[in-house]
């Protein structure tokens, strides 16, 4: 029949239909693979793994370093400038008052008015006024200059003083005075500033004998201090307050010669002074300062002449005198001061005077009555660390 085939032909019909079973198989296995990987792939594209954070430094092994501390600052000698400028004005303070009241009791105008009132023209033994009051105000500049961490200041005072005094016995004459004075210490290289305050008490008195004349003064003063130092940086001033006192005597001996209406008054003295100043604790600013306080002292010999003229026209009396004077400064004692910042310390010592100098001074007075007088002083003191001018206006009445 011809539809029936060949049995070749059959053969190589099957082995043909095997073949594209094997095919159809190899593809279906790879459908499925391809099938299986595609979502994971989706999976893994849509999600993606996070990045993982960078891994720290892993710390060395052992304990952890200590901080570096910070510094403690440190007080300096020149932050109390200004404090230490106040205990040399107090033993100045002490010895210009002590001075002034020698000068009551010793001058030659006063000792020839109180011997001889009527201005060498009259008797001796004439009775003068028995008792006087006086008032003066004055003036006083002082400038220091630098010495080692002391970078050197000026000082200004004005006061005034009242007094009143009496001759107890012939030749025998005793007085009573106040002196009420405002000093300001300016420290400008140092920032610094200070007020002192002061009232000083004084005793004076004189024994006449002959061309000779003894004379003591005594004094003893009280005051306060402020202070003030610019910290920097604009934090401020630290500022203090404290107490000062002030004892001080003074012995002098005088010859009065005379020759017509002239004078020459050789004289010799020895003066001490001690001053002390209160320990005090600054507030405000940057770093305030613990400070303690201060003793001070001066003991000095004093020689010199004054010399003067008087001259008198129409019932009045115009005197004119000059003097001057060898200083020396034999001792000067000045404790050290703890300055404190913290747990830190320092001592720092005060400044004196050089040990020689000189003082000089002049006087005008205008006798307009027996009874009144008024008269100008300046006085001067001269060291090879310090200059001072004083210059005082004074009224006395007698009766």
């Amino acid at each position: 029949m011809r539809c029936l085939l060949r049995p070749s032909q059959a053969r190589g019909g099957r082995a043909g239909l095997r073949l594209a079973r094997a095919v159809v198989a190899v593809l279906a296995l790879a459908a499925v693979t391809v099938a299986a990987s595609s979502p994971a792939h989706a999976q893994a594209t849509e999600f993606p793994s996070p990045t993982p954070s960078p891994s720290q430094t892993p710390l060395a092994s052992g304990p952890a370093p200590s901080p570096t501390p910070t510094p403690t600052p440190s007080p300096t000698a020149s932050q109390i400038n200004s404090d230490i400028s106040t205990g040399s004005e107090l033993l100045d303070l002490g010895s210009s008052f002590l001075q002034r009241l020698g000068n009551q009791s010793t001058n030659s105008l006063s000792r020839s008015l109180r011997t001889n009132p009527d201005g060498g023209g009259a008797s001796e033994a004439t009775e003068g006024p028995r008792y006087r009051t006086w008032g003066e105000l004055y003036g006083l500049s002082i400038a220091t200059g630098p010495q080692a961490d002391y970078v050197g200041d000026k000082r200004r005072t004005m006061g005034g003083v009242g007094g009143f005094g009496a001759r107890i016995a012939p030749g025998v004459n005793i007085g009573f005075s106040v002196d009420q004075s405002r000093t300001t210490v300016d420290v400008p290289l140092a920032l610094q500033s200070a007020t002192l305050d002061v009232t000083q008490l004084g005793f004076n008195a004189s024994v006449d004998k002959g061309p000779w004349t003894w004379a003591i003064a005594l004094v003893h003063g009280f005051g306060n201090v402020s202070s003030g130092r610019d910290t920097g940086g604009g934090f401020g001033f630290a500022t203090a307050r404290y107490g000062a006192t002030i004892d001080g005597v003074l012995t002098e001996l005088d010859y009065y010669w005379t020759l017509q209406q002239s004078r020459i008054v050789p004289k010799v003295g020895l003066e001490y002074v001690h001053a002390t100043t209160g320990a005090f604790q600054e507030t405000g600013g940057l770093d305030p300062l613990t400070v303690s306080g201060q003793n001070m002292s001066r003991a000095r010999i004093l020689a010199g002449a004054e010399v003067g003229h008087y001259w008198i026209f129409d019932q009045k009396i115009l005197d004119v005198s000059a003097y001057g004077k060898f200083v020396d400064n034999f001792s000067q004692q000045f404790s050290s001061v703890l300055v404190s910042l913290g747990p830190q310390s320092i001592s720092v010592a005060g400044i004196g005077e050089s040990q020689y100098g000189a003082d000089a001074g002049a006087s005008a007075s205008l006798s307009i009555t027996n009874t009144a007088r008024v008269y100008l002083n300046y006085d001067g003191r001269f060291r090879s660390n310090l200059t001072s001018h004083q210059g005082t206006l004074g009224l006395e009445m007698r009766f």
